[in-house]
């Protein structure tokens, strides 16, 4: 038994392993008609060939199970990979987006801000010459009505001034 552990630790292959692991012919029973009487020892032996052997079968399962699982472990993390590089490029374009809507967004606000601006500026402007035609206008008025208070004082003074003039010459 010890033979055949070693021949099994040696060998690389699985079919090798196979090999090594089956009960050799020796151990199969022997035919009906070559009977032979079987020793308790050479049935513990065969019994512990064979539970040897499926011992190996278990390994080799087992060891297939775990190389089963990490590849299926790496293809989940291949396809989580791959989802969180889409989720990635899908948050990146959606952002990207919504930068240039909030910019457009922006510069639509500062055109119509500076559009109103412009028209608060013209309508000030304009009301602004209108107050100053106006008061241009009433301070001529204001004068004209001045110069003619003061024509009329100025007549006024000097008809005054004959008439006392004339009071005194006669």
């Amino acid at each position: 038994m010890a033979d055949q552990k070693e021949r099994t630790k040696k060998s690389s292959t699985p079919e090798e392993v196979v090999e090594a692991e089956t009960p050799s012919a020796e151990v199969e029973e022997t035919p009906a008609s070559e009977e032979r009487p079987k020793s308790p020892l050479d049935e513990v032996m065969s019994q512990a060939e064979r539970a040897y052997a499926a011992y190996m079968d278990a390994e080799r399962q087992v060891a297939k199970a775990y190389h089963e699982n990490e590849v299926q472990v790496a293809k989940a993390y291949k396809r989580a990979e791959q989802q969180a590089s889409r989720a990635y490029e899908a948050a990146v374009a959606q952002a990207t987006k919504d930068r240039d809507e909030a910019i457009a967004k922006a510069a639509k606000a500062r055109e119509n801000v500076i559009a109103r601006a412009e028209e608060a500026y013209k309508s000030a402007e304009e009301a602004a010459v209108r107050a100053c035609e106006s008061a241009l206008e009433e301070a001529a008025k204001a004068r004209e009505d001045h110069i003619g208070k003061a024509w009329k004082v100025r007549d006024d003074t000097i008809e005054q001034a004959w008439q006392i003039y004339s009071k005194i010459a006669r």
